[in-house]
């Protein structure tokens, strides 16, 4: 077991009341409304994400155009675990953009704070699949739709009526998106809601890595649950040692709950002083892992959704972290993400199958 300052995150003692260890929940962030209409709210970009898919006659890779974006798929992750999910963002008025629109309505996702741009084009993204599933990005967003969202366009209501806040840090790339994300995350605050985040990092899209790393930290000192990837730790603090990278992050943070994800390593959660690991589910049939990272991270927020922040026991943890990573391995066997997440009886048929 590890041992580390637990910040904000506090212990229960003899003598706590259960009603006095709620209301210190609830100041600190950790104790979610019951009674909203919306589960999750999330923020960010919603864009295509042209996938390869074989070669024509010519020889030339076939390109398959998925909806795609991170915030989204992690809703689509929770409409098909039954939660009820809403969008902020922003698209081009475009073929690209009517076709996201269809497609997240599709999944169930309110639409509602999805505003469509007249004059940028919806941002295209260019997948690379190499042998081993992992992807390379190329993006054509200078601007791009999602970048060009507005504090005064963010539906406040949506935030306000949601138990869960998400974003990441691709809708902070730039100045604009960047005060209406932050706005939107006050909102968040002052709601009440918890606060989910996935710094989900994209090199290619930023002027320079100390600005992705900045709008890293800003979130880190936000959020009340992370999900975070081997990389990305990495990426913070020079080191290959998660457990002492996660140690930093709550000393430096105090995040009630922090998941890391490793790939073919499984994944590892720290919540109260505690770890618990859980093994990966490996398959032959993984062609890729695009939305693996959310369909994981949706599995986290939905088990939280389900159980509280409160009183996780271990037995509580890895149940979260086997569910979350039996979905995302289902995920890497398909094309695309936010159109064929699993629900939860074929997560577990699957971890049955093992």
């Amino acid at each position: 077991m590890l041992k580390y300052k637990t910040g904000k995150i506090m212990e229960r003692k003899k003598g706590f009341s259960r009603l006095f260890l709620r209301s210190r929940l609830k100041q600190e962030g950790m104790f979610m409304s019951e009674n909203r209409p919306i589960d999750v709210t999330a923020l960010g970009e919603l864009l295509i994400d042209f996938t390869e898919n074989g070669t024509s006659g010519q020889g030339n890779p076939l390109l398959e155009a998925n909806p795609g974006g991170a915030p989204c798929n992690v809703l689509a992750m929770l409409g098909k675990m039954g939660k009820k999910t809403a969008f902020i963002g922003k698209v081009g008025r475009d073929m690209f953009g009517e076709q996201l629109k269809n497609a997240v309505e599709e999944v169930g996702i309110d639409t509602r704070g999805l505003i469509v741009d007249d004059k940028c084009h919806t941002t295209l993204a260019f997948v690379h699949t190499y042998p081993d599933g992992d992807r390379d990005f190329s993006f054509y967003r200078d601007p791009g739709a999602d970048m060009m969202l507005t504090k005064d366009e963010v539906d406040t209501d949506l935030i306000k009526s949601s138990r869960i806040f998400h974003f990441g840090t691709l809708s902070s790339t730039h100045p604009g998106v960047r005060e209406a994300t932050r706005y939107a995350l006050s909102v968040a605050k002052e709601a009440g809601d918890l606060i989910s985040f996935d710094p989900n990092l994209r090199p290619p899209l930023w002027a320079s890595l100390d600005n992705a790393k900045a709008e890293i930290q800003y979130g880190l000192a936000h959020c009340d649950m992370l999900k975070i990837s081997d990389n990305e730790v990495e990426f913070l603090y020079g080191t290959t040692d998660y457990d002492e990278g996660a140690a930093r992050l709550i000393e430096e943070y105090h995040i009630p709950l922090i998941c890391i994800t490793m790939g073919k390593d499984g994944s590892r959660a720290y919540y109260k002083g505690r770890k618990v690991s859980a093994r990966p589910f490996l398959t032959s049939k993984t062609i890729e892992t695009t939305g693996a990272g959310d369909t994981f991270c949706a599995s986290m927020i939905n088990y939280i959704l389900d159980h509280g922040l409160e009183d996780l026991t271990d037995e509580n943890l890895a149940e979260m972290l086997t569910f979350a990573n039996a979905a995302a391995s289902l995920v890497t066997t398909r094309k695309g993400a936010l159109r064929v997440m699993p629900d939860k009886e074929e997560v577990e048929a699957f971890i049955a199958s093992f």
